[in-house]
């Protein structure tokens, strides 16, 4: 069994929290390339994790807040699945990593960091990429710094996104 290693993220489970939702993004989009925003869909948008499992680790989120997969209507489940699939093909081109892994956590419990409002994970993973840095120093070592990502994603989205 492979174990996706990632001590560095206790600092963010532990740290304070902001007061509003990271997840509830305004309607404008002049804060965009700073939250790390790379696509908005019609119920739902795509973003970068601030605190990444590994580089490219994207996220879909509802815009509406929400917790659990049940509360979704059926637009706002197919416009996410609609995306979650876009970001595989995108991260496939780009990044072209040996797998990836996409889930979604409800509840503290299950290990969702913002448990309050309902997000996908998506990662590419790489064989080897829990190397000695992470499981012995716990330290991640993410190749790219994520803006660099971000500016690099960015256009990739814009094109699928017309």
């Amino acid at each position: 069994m492979d174990v996706l290693w990632a001590p560095w993220r206790l600092d963010y489970i532990l740290g304070p929290k902001p007061d509003e939702c990271v997840f509830c993004i305004p309607e404008d989009t002049v804060e965009d390339e700073e939250r790390l925003v790379l696509a908005r869909g019609k119920h739902c948008f795509v973003i970068m994790n601030k605190f990444p499992y590994n580089n490219g680790h994207l996220m879909v989120s509802p815009y509406r807040h929400v917790s659990c997969l049940t509360d979704l209507a059926t637009e706002e489940a197919n416009d996410c699945m609609l995306w979650m699939q876009r970001c595989v093909e995108i991260i496939q081109r780009y990044f072209r990593p040996q797998g990836i892994n996409t889930g979604l956590n409800i509840g503290e419990a299950a290990g969702a960091g913002i448990a309050a409002h309902l997000h996908f994970q998506i990662v590419p993973r790489w064989n080897g990429d829990a190397s000695f840095m992470a499981v012995f120093g716990e330290t991640s070592v993410i190749p790219q710094h994520l803006l660099s990502t971000y500016r690099s994603l960015k256009p990739l989205f814009d094109e699928i996104n017309k």
